[in-house]
């Protein structure tokens, strides 16, 4: 049965002759409307000889192929369209700050501005301007990272996995690195520092439990062959209740007193004090330095609020060593990175202006009144006629840091509650996506949320009008 159907399936140029599949081709360049075709088809096939299909299904499908030239036009289509489907501005209002599918931390207009300077010209990336002499690409970031930070040397490298990675393959290979068991952290993607530490061919030594761990638990642990002592901040969870660790200014005094170089993965890169705005306690990068720690790393792209970078920081002796590592040349950024990185340092010479200015820290301090404000307007500009398939309201709720930072605190905010009789949550958060630009939502006991925290005041007309074009369909 299956076969006498599988006959009736057109070729793929059969196809591409057709009136309507050729009209493709104008459209989009040939060989991807030939690869798109045998895809469509080949689901076909696949879906006609799937051993699952029940005897119902067979006898539904028995006559002849019965997709019309229209209904395979908009497959394939489909299909084109999801080839070329890359990179593009989307709506944030999932209320999630760092949301690491949505890009993380979206960049200052200062640095966009940068970017677009550097990429429309040549620019002054490895030269000195003043001599006319060869440079170092890290020169000046490198300034800007010791001025704000107080630490004596600086690299910057693709992203934080990388700069411990590097930083861990060149002060420890082949030696000893003691780290408390509660430490031993999986970051996104499944990367685990144990498994980071083997790669770079250090010697893992765990201590203590994973609740409590003391400072003669490190002490006990020391041998000739430690080359390391690593503290690694729990940026994306907690362990609460009965708990004990180590302070950073007891692990740097021992690693003095034994000359062992401390380390701190510190992950979320606060350059602010978070606390006197209301905002819970998360270590700076300042506090790390002056501590008397000899290597910090640290992400660029969370609450520092820049592009996607580590940063190396610390001490001279040991952040020079680095710098020599052949892994450095592997791991370093482009010109691009460099260029959105200096313009939102040089935002933090005074804290005013990145307050100001970086849209991650604007987003975690915008007043509820501003984000009720945009909820409203929402509401106002769907018309009355749209308004009949839906209801509208505005309802409390909470916003999340998201992507690794500030782990299990969240931040009351405004959302817009959407819920309709004649699409249900699933259908309208599918067809908010599919708008243009994609509006990215959260559903909640079967309504669609929009938390306008995450929403810039220039898109909250653009959710209207999409709600408008979606129920208007």
């Amino acid at each position: 049965m299956h076969q006498n159907i599988l006959r009736t399936i057109p070729s793929v140029n059969e196809l591409l002759e057709s009136p309507e599949i050729s009209k493709l081709t104008d459209l989009y360049p040939r060989p991807l409307v030939v690869d798109a075709v045998r895809e469509v088809l080949e689901g076909i096939r696949q879906s006609l000889t799937d051993k699952t299909v029940s005897k119902e299904d067979i006898k539904a499908s028995s006559q002849p192929f019965a997709f019309s030239p229209q209904k395979l036009h908009d497959l394939i289509q489909h299909v084109l369209q999801q080839k070329l489907c890359g990179i593009e501005h989307a709506i944030n209002a999932t209320g999630i700050i760092l949301h690491t599918g949505l890009g993380r931390a979206p960049l200052a207009e200062e640095a966009a501005k940068q970017i677009q300077n550097v990429l429309e010209s040549f620019c002054t990336l490895e030269i000195e301007k003043l001599s006319g002499r060869r440079g170092s690409r890290y020169h000046n970031i490198e300034q800007l990272i010791c001025t704000i930070t107080g630490a004596e040397s600086a690299l910057v490298v693709n992203n934080n996995a990388a700069a411990v990675l590097l930083a861990l393959d060149t002060l420890a290979r082949g030696k000893e690195v003691v780290i408390s068991r509660s430490h031993l952290v999986e970051i996104g993607g499944e990367f685990r520092m144990p498994d980071v530490m083997t790669k770079s061919g250090a010697i893992l030594v765990e201590v203590g439990t994973t609740n409590k761990t003391y400072l003669k638990d490190y002490e006990n642990a020391i041998t000739e062959n430690t080359g390391l002592i690593l503290k690694v901040h729990q940026s994306n969870f907690k362990i609460v209740g009965f708990t004990e660790t180590v302070d950073l200014k007891d692990l740097v005094s021992l690693g003095q007193t034994r000359n062992i170089p401390v380390m701190y993965d510190l992950g979320s890169g606060a350059l602010i004090e978070l606390q006197k705005y209301g905002l819970p306690y998360e270590p700076t990068v300042q506090e790390s330095i002056k501590a008397g720690v000899d290597v910090v790393t640290f992400s660029t792209d969370k609450l520092l609020g820049g592009p996607q970078g580590g940063i190396i920081a610390g001490k001279k002796k040991w952040v020079e060593l680095i710098k020599k590592n052949p892994l450095t040349r592997a791991l370093r950024v482009g010109k691009l990175t460099i260029a959105a990185l200096e313009a939102t340092l040089r935002l933090y010479l005074e804290e005013g202006l990145a307050l100001k200015n970086i849209p991650v820290l604007k987003m975690i301090l915008t007043p509820l009144e501003t984000i009720e404000e945009r909820c409203k307007r929402v509401i106002n500009k769907v018309g009355s006629e749209t308004r009949v398939c839906l209801n509208l309201s505005m309802v409390d709720g909470l916003s999340e840091m998201g992507g690794g930072a500030l782990p299990g605190e969240n931040i009351p905010t405004k959302l817009v509650c959407i819920h309709s009789e004649k699409i249900n949550a699933i259908e309208l958060a599918n067809r908010l996506r599919n708008s243009t630009p994609p509006i990215f939502a959260r559903i909640e006991q079967d309504r669609v949320h929009l938390d306008m925290r995450t929403v810039y005041d220039e898109e909250v007309d653009i959710i209207s009008r999409a709600l408008e074009n979606i129920f208007s369909s």
